[in-house]
């Protein structure tokens, strides 16, 4: 499986970023997806992960801000950031796996201005 994540940018807070990741594989709907992000100095977090049944799970930061969605017909999976403050500046990035996170993407910078 590869991943190609798209859709940082800068933005100022309050605003809102779209992220995609697209994922090639005929086996995409069977995968969890999910995004991660890394602040400069910080260790990598899970931001938001949805699983083939589309239940989906948030770090509890981003809980009512954030959406993840999946589209198995366009092997895409998608993260609607909105309200976003300055300590969402980060690199993103998109995963995949069954039971581990075995699939990576490169990251694509999210940087929110005050």
């Amino acid at each position: 499986v590869q991943l190609q994540a798209s859709g940082g940018g800068l933005v100022q807070a309050g605003e809102s970023l779209r992220l995609s990741c697209a994922a090639s594989g005929r086996t995409f709907s069977t995968y969890v997806m999910g995004w991660f992000r890394q602040a400069p100095g910080k260790e990598r977090e899970l931001v938001a992960r949805i699983k083939s049944d589309d239940s989906t799970y948030y770090v509890l930061s981003v809980k009512g801000r954030f959406t993840i969605s999946r589209d198995n017909a366009k092997n895409a999976v998608y993260l609607q950031m909105n309200s976003l403050k300055p300590e969402d500046t980060a690199v993103y990035y998109c995963a995949a796996g069954i039971t581990n996170w075995d699939y990576w993407g490169q990251g694509t910078l999210v940087t929110v201005s005050s």
